[in-house]
């Protein structure tokens, strides 16, 4: 085994220490699920920052500038730091004050059970594509440490990532995430302040200028320009994983500070892979496979001690990503889904239903690893599978009384019916817009029919009520008229 691996694999079993230690503390489902809604600055600005600063980031992001530009990176950091902004400035007060356990619990809240287990149906499988993002990009940084086989270190990735995250819950994730979010910012930092020691601004200078557009060429389309930002922004902003570290935090000025916090810390530490990503076709020409750019570049520039700090960095954002999302997906089947069919269950089954949930659920994220094209792609795809109904639904139930559970039931099935056809049957150029579009319209006009089916009933009530009214009584003239 050599320096690299052991490190990484030292650094590993470190975090699971970390949680196995903290997960002591856990007996309630809240506790395990949203950390008992005490998360002060330090951990909820780490949790956030360390949940959102995934493999995306650090190995998608910087594989498909490498290839495309900044054009090609357009979502990470630009439009996931606009996102975590987003959250803190309109929707991190409303969403803590709600009391929720799970972000499916709003969709109860506000409408119904039935159109809570619909948004849950539709929110498990973005938590899987985006845990299987995280774990496929671990097996590509074990890969460029050891010299292994991806699918080899996929696998190893899986059962470490599934293990440590079963026994953690929330509140062991977020002091993991304390730790690893300083782990990611020292390794990046160290990587860039090495990379520009070596060799100067030079291929800075050299990067052609059509790589440095971040909206495309003079020919990109702007519907083409809007989808690339409305994925991060709608499809990520009410993100399960986001909502449930938001509102584990002790107080609504704390989730709103905290996502502010985090956002300015994840576009400022973003910009190292991006930058990186720009300079790879000078430092590392001809690359194979770009999502090791990365890896490679710290390789390559890195001594053994550093190049180790950095793996652990690299492991970082994906442990504590992967972690969260795994987590999500759990709380959505046992809390929304198990516990309604099953409420007289103790707080320790609920626990234990939970973990089980996360085995279960890693296990299928890795099949799905295994299989995926790459990391960035998996990620869009997790952004935007059945989010533009959700987005929808909750923006507008959050912020009004608009419609009711017929309104938001057409919304989730609106929005991811029009995306798969969008996608995958019809091959539409922008089928993101089109699935928002067609999520607000069936909102809108199944809004318009509740409203027209309320005022008929409403007239059907009243109508018995003036015919079997009594006639007016006469005043001392003998005429009502009179009076």
């Amino acid at each position: 085994m050599n320096l690299v691996l052991f490190g990484v694999l030292a650094y590993v079993l470190l975090q699971f220490a970390v949680g196995m230690y903290v997960s002591r503390r856990i007996r309630t489902e809240t506790d395990y699920l949203i950390a008992g809604r005490s998360l002060g600055y330090g951990l909820g600005i780490f949790t956030i920052f360390a949940t959102w600063f995934g493999a995306e980031t650090t190995i998608g992001a910087a594989g498909a500038i490498y290839t495309d530009g900044l054009g090609g990176g357009t979502a990470d950091p630009f439009g996931y730091a606009a996102c975590l902004l987003v959250m803190g400035v309109v929707f991190a007060v409303p969403l803590w004050r709600r009391g929720l356990t799970t972000l499916a619990d709003l969709f109860g809240q506000r409408f119904s059970p039935g159109v809570e287990r619909l948004a849950v149906l539709l929110m498990i499988p973005t938590s899987l594509l985006w845990a299987a993002a995280q774990i496929r990009a671990f097996g590509q940084v074990l890969s460029a440490a050891s010299g292994m086989q991806v699918t080899i270190m996929i696998t190893a990735a899986a059962v470490i990532v599934i293990a440590y995250t079963a026994f953690g819950g929330m509140l062991a994730d977020a002091w993991t995430d304390l730790v690893q979010g300083i782990a990611l910012m020292i390794g990046l930092a160290v990587l860039f302040w090495v990379v520009l020691a070596d060799v100067g601004l030079e291929p800075l200078r050299q990067i052609p200028a059509e790589r440095l557009r971040v909206f495309g060429g003079p020919d990109t389309p702007l519907l083409a320009t809007i989808e690339a930002w409305a994925v991060p922004l709608c499809g990520s902003v009410l993100a399960a994983e986001l909502v449930q570290r938001v509102i584990a935090t002790r107080s609504p000025q704390v989730a709103r500070n905290s996502s502010l916090a985090a956002a300015g810390m994840y576009l400022l530490f973003g910009m190292i892979p991006v930058t990186l990503g720009l300079m790879g076709p000078a430092l590392l020409p001809g690359l194979e496979h770009p999502e090791q750019l990365l890896p490679r570049i710290a390789e390559r520039y890195l001594p053994g001690v550093l190049y180790v700090v950095f793996a652990g960095a690299l492991v970082s954002a994906i442990l504590s990503t992967v972690d969260s999302a795994l987590l999500v997906a759990s709380g959505l089947l046992s809390h929304n889904l198990v516990l309604p069919l099953r409420p007289q269950m103790t707080e320790q089954q609920k626990v234990r239903l939970a973990r089980w949930g996360v085995a279960t659920f890693g296990a299928l994220a890795y099949v799905m690893a295994l299989y995926a094209e790459g990391v960035y792609a998996l990620v869009e795809e997790a952004s935007s599978f059945g989010s533009a109904g959700i987005f929808v639904a909750l923006v507008i139930g959050l912020f009004s009384r608009w419609g009711g559970a017929p309104s938001a039931a057409a919304s989730l099935v609106a929005g991811v019916v029009s995306w798969v056809l969008g996608a995958y049957v019809l091959g539409l150029a922008y089928p993101y817009l089109v699935s928002l579009a067609a999520a607000l319209a069936a909102y809108a006009c199944a809004a318009l029919l509740e409203g027209v089916r309320g005022r008929a009933l409403g007239a059907s009530e009243l109508a018995p009520t003036t015919a079997q009214s009594p006639p007016a009584r006469t005043g001392a003239s003998g005429s009502a008229g009179a009076l």
